[in-house]
């Protein structure tokens, strides 16, 4: 009867696993390509602007445009401002009008509020080849910005790459560049834009936002991309190691990783050490993976724990079933590690018996002997050797053995290499204290 409660509520309980609330906390889903206003026609009129000479079928008209844009910016009429812009790009006839009749745009745009207005002047300029080599960079990161705003994303992406080719580094052309690519479902080299962006920044000696961390696993999350996922957790957890963020990391990971009970569990024991619990699931999900018939005293420990912190009522049905079993099968667990301490240590000792001895003690939390079994384990033919690897590892941390788990938990592969170099971070900052 148990079991089929336990599975019902289970498959209930995992349908909504993750709190909308919880998850948009912990990820900070908000866009980070923000607005940036053109100073116009400043942005364009610097000291470094070129001497140009007007055509004469130009040079009247825009004369007579300057005027009304400069009367707009005083309260003139915008709509005959408008008209006499346009007379002017129309009687453009050489580079030198068309850069002039830009730079009348973008302050005209400026003064309306009209980005699609600037984006015309900002390209006009560019085309004309008369901005200066010192402007060019940040020329295309404003065509760049705009043609995004415009969710033109393929010009977005053309114009900040050569802002970021040109050296331009003013309003983080990369972290636009990143968030233009996720736009336009390019979202593999989106986040690889975002993480060589936030590497870029710590390399310069300046930390990088942590809005970035948690934009660049919002969007991994949303697009299931687990390797991406991966790289976003452990640089959040690495640079910004607060319980809400090593929440976001571990169930980030958890959630697209579609692990097994076996491997949810070691992300639940690195919830636990890091007490980054948000949530009754997250006490609940522990609870499951770690199966009160199979690991009572550890089940019995997460449920108490659950009580104390307020976020698991006394009178869930889940966690009391738990519970009830657990208790039921603490005393003889308990009496059982002696022989299996015994078995395990046996010249003759399977693999399985070896690597259960490991799991017994590192459930009853005697990191030293399950260090000791797993260890022997990784001799013997048969073993999930990723699982029993990261498992040293987790008993490692443990004992504090910190430089060892980081070790033994790099040789961690496959499906467990995310859960194992989560681990690994952890690992690392008890080693310096942090």
């Amino acid at each position: 009867m148990f079991d089929r409660k336990l599975l019902e509520r289970n498959s209930a309980r995992r349908a909504g696993l993750v709190s909308r609330s919880v998850m948009a906390a912990a990820l900070g889903l908000a866009v980070m390509a923000g607005a940036t206003a053109l100073s116009a026609p400043a942005f364009a009129q610097k000291s470094s602007a070129p001497k140009l000479k007007l055509s004469s079928g130009f040079q009247k008209i825009a004369v007579e445009a300057q005027k009304a844009v400069d009367g707009a910016k005083s309260g003139g009429d915008p709509a005959a401002a408008k008209a006499k812009l346009d007379e002017a790009i129309a009687a453009v006839s050489t580079e030198d009008d068309k850069y002039m009749a830009g730079n009348l745009a973008i302050g005209l745009g400026s003064t309306l509020q009209d980005p699609a207005l600037q984006r015309r002047g900002i390209q006009m300029m560019l085309e004309s080849g008369k901005v200066p080599a010192t402007e060019q960079g940040r020329f295309n990161f404003f065509a760049g910005q705009l043609a995004y705003q415009a969710q033109d994303y393929a010009a977005a992406r053309t114009a900040l790459q050569e802002a970021i080719r040109l050296g331009f580094k003013e309003g983080d052309p990369e972290v636009m560049l990143a968030e233009a690519m996720v736009a336009d479902n390019q979202v593999t080299q989106g986040l690889a834009m975002l993480s060589q962006a936030i590497e870029t920044r710590k390399a310069s000696g300046q930390p990088a936002p942590e809005n970035w961390y948690r934009r660049g696993l919002g969007v991994a999350y949303n697009a299931k991309a687990l390797n991406e996922a991966g790289v976003f957790a452990r640089a959040l957890a690495r640079d910004y190691p607060t319980q809400q963020n090593w929440a976001g990391a571990i169930t980030v990971v958890r959630e697209v990783g579609k692990f097994s009970d076996q491997e949810v569990l070691d992300l639940m024991r690195l919830m636990d050490v890091t007490n980054s619990y948000s949530e009754k699931n997250d006490y609940l999900e522990y609870i499951q993976t770690a199966d009160a018939r199979r690991l009572p005293g550890e089940v019995l420990r997460v449920i108490q724990a659950g009580i104390a912190s307020g976020k698991v009522p006394a009178s869930d049905g889940f966690a009391a079933d738990a519970k009830a079993i657990a208790s039921g099968r603490l005393a003889a667990d308990k009496a059982s590690l002696g022989g299996l301490e015994r078995d395990a240590r046996a010249a003759s000792a399977s693999a399985a018996t070896v690597v259960g001895a490991g799991d017994a003690f590192l459930s009853y939390d005697e990191p030293a002997k399950a260090v000791e079994f797993y260890t022997a384990a990784l001799s013997k033919a048969g073993i999930d050797q990723p699982r029993v690897l990261t498992r040293l590892g987790i008993a490692q941390v443990k004992s504090g053995q910190y430089a060892a788990a980081q070790e033994t938990l790099a040789k961690v592969a496959g499906q467990r290499k995310p859960i194992a170099d989560l681990w690994t971070i952890y690992a690392a900052q008890k080693a310096t204290g942090s």
